[in-house]
């Protein structure tokens, strides 16, 4: 039984979920109101990723039925992205302490790794490593990671949206063109939801994506990169490749703030492209300049790996060298003058 008619169902309900958002968010006044940590200056609704959350949920039980997908990272993926955007619905809508959110992030990657079966054995410089159950501690880490830093970067109009969508579509490609078509189906599903919100959320945005859909979007695509791993390693590779731009500016801003002591669970804008969207004086340069880099220069690299055998940790190595140049070039991590 042929899914491929999920792909416009899905982004059209994500596009019309979207707006009846927008509408009650506004009716409920549920709007970001711009502060000295905001990078925009126009009070605007959020929440609007939960229309992502619901239009990807609604489809897994159809792949399970189809047999498209086989059950286990439909279980995995569905209640880990579940409880993640259960969460970030509830913080959006008042506040639950660090602590107890970080409670939830590590349940939701535990769930998740039970089903998939913990980290796949991975090439390291052409040797298999298999790290057993230190590689499920790993990946429970690389998950919760994953999902905050995700959050953190949905800090300017789409984004987050662009990033999820140009890497869902190279993933698309490359397992194609590796031969499993089984994971190409929930990367292009991810990818429609994400373009039916990302409608409303190109700059300039109409409405934000909010915790919900951001730490949805991480931990999703963590478990999508952590199931290919187990087809093939080379694949896990290209999803880091293709995640590079929120990975680097995330990982360099965040380790900057840390060294100089500051209380990283606090609200900032010192990531790069915060940095650079305040430089151009609007979003829009910013958010197509990471799919442009996305597509010309990750894409490039993944397939590198994927067709000419390139080292897949030499390729993350090269891959990341000039986005931490940008990240430096930006100022990723320092204080605002």
């Amino acid at each position: 039984m042929t899914v491929w008619w999920l792909i416009p169902l899905v982004a059209g309900a994500s596009l019309l979920l979207t707006a009846a958002l927008r509408r009650y968010a506004l009716n409920k006044q549920i709007i970001d109101v711009p502060n000295a940590r905001s990078s925009h200056t126009v009070p605007t609704p959020r929440g609007g990723g939960v229309a992502i959350v619901l239009s990807f949920l609604a489809c897994l039980p159809l792949l399970g039925m189809a047999g498209a997908v086989p059950l286990a990272p439909l279980v995995a993926i569905g209640g880990a992205g579940a409880l993640i955007a259960v969460i970030g619905f509830m913080d959006d809508h008042g506040h639950i302490a660090a602590r107890w959110r970080l409670l939830g992030h590590f349940a939701a990657a535990a769930w998740m790794l039970y089903w998939l079966g913990g980290l796949a054995p991975l090439q390291v410089f052409g040797f298999t490593l298999d790290l057993q159950w230190f590689g499920f501690i790993l990946a429970a880490f690389y998950t919760v990671w994953m999902l905050n830093l995700y959050n953190f970067m949905d800090g300017i109009d789409g984004i987050a949206s662009v990033e999820a969508v140009t890497a869902c579509l190279g993933m698309v490609l490359l397992s194609a063109l590796a031969g499993v078509p089984q994971l190409m189906v929930l990367p292009l599903l991810l990818a429609a939801a994400t373009l039916g919100f990302l409608f409303w959320n190109f700059p300039p945005a109409k409405i934000f994506m909010g915790d919900a859909g951001s730490g949805f979007l991480g931990i999703v695509l963590a478990g999508l990169s952590l199931q290919a791993a187990w087809a093939s390693p080379q694949l896990f590779w290209c999803w880091l490749i293709l995640l590079g731009v929120f990975v680097v500016d995330a990982t360099f801003t965040l380790i900057r703030r840390l060294l100089r002591g500051d209380k990283v669970y606090e609200a900032h804008r010192s990531h790069a492209y915060q940095f650079a969207s305040r430089h151009y004086g609007k979003h829009l340069p910013v958010t197509l300049a990471v799919a442009a880099i996305n597509l010309f220069w990750l894409l490039p690299v993944a397939l590198c790996v994927l067709l000419l055998g390139l080292d897949g940790v030499w390729a993350v190595i090269i891959a990341y060298l000039p986005l931490a140049y940008l990240a430096v070039r930006w100022r990723a991590g320092e204080l605002e003058h």
